[in-house]
């Protein structure tokens, strides 16, 4: 099996890391925002100009909170059906969750290296609350050609290079997550990675595919209990005391 896998596939890697890797330039968020989208294609393919999609079904704790599309299709590259996403924040808690999903995805541009590749369903989320920021991706019924079945949660930043004969021409990261500098989490399910160069037999740039970028949380503000009853309490003394001057000195006038 093994010997079947470097043969087409390259070398397959799980790589457990909490630094982020090199690619697309990764998203980012203040405390309590969060995004997410379904598709995003900037790529130059070898001797053809730059094809640019997306991001496509983006969706934001501002607004859209949720967003979908019924297809993508980047010629040559990629093809997916129904995007789903949301991005959404509790106003109380402070608590963040950002999800996207991505149906039938295929990618054209791998298949001289890997054969057909098919995934049924990808998906990415995160969430951010007081305890921190966290987040995971799956991939339902994926086929990766040559380097067949993979796990449906991959390890975060597991890595396939792929290959035309001995030359690596490309990197499949599953599951990619990425500690901003800001403190806030963004995920890819799936990020191809073009290397370009002299030994970019396909081109550069990259494609990914659902991706969630979340918090860090915002300060919890519940009115019931705690800061939050305070400065409920002080807001209403500030509006309620010189009211009750006012209408005290009215009297007196009286």
């Amino acid at each position: 099996m093994k010997k079947h896998l470097l043969r087409r596939g390259g070398t397959l890697a799980a790589v457990v890391a909490s630094v982020a890797l090199a690619g697309a330039v990764p998203a980012s968020a203040a405390p309590g925002d969060g995004s997410a989208y379904g598709v995003n294609v900037d790529v130059k393919l070898l001797g053809a100009s730059a094809v640019k999609l997306g991001p496509l079904a983006a969706a934001n704790t501002n607004g859209p909170t949720s967003n979908s599309t019924v297809s993508a299709n980047a010629a040559g590259i990629l093809t997916a059906g129904v995007i789903n996403t949301s991005a959404v924040r509790d106003e109380n808690s402070g608590a963040v969750t950002a999800k996207a999903s991505t149906a039938d995805v295929g990618l054209p541009l791998l298949k001289a290296a890997l054969g057909n590749v098919g995934i049924k369903a990808v998906e990415a989320v995160c969430t951010a609350t007081q305890e921190g920021v966290k987040g995971s991706s799956t991939l339902v019924g994926a086929d990766l050609g040559s380097v067949g079945d993979v796990d449906s949660n991959p390890a975060p930043n597991t890595q396939i290079k792929v290959g035309l004969g001995p030359v690596n021409v490309a990197t499949l990261i599953l599951n990619e997550q990425i500690k901003n500098k800001d403190g806030s989490l963004t995920v890819n399910a799936l990020h191809l990675k073009l290397l370009g160069g002299v030994v970019g037999a396909l081109g550069s740039g990259d494609v990914v595919v659902s991706s969630a970028t979340c918090g860090p949380a915002a300060p919890p503000m519940p009115l019931a209990s705690g800061a939050g009853l305070w400065v409920g309490l002080g807001v209403l003394a500030a509006v309620a005391v010189p009211v009750g001057l006012r209408f005290t000195r009215r009297r007196s006038v009286a």
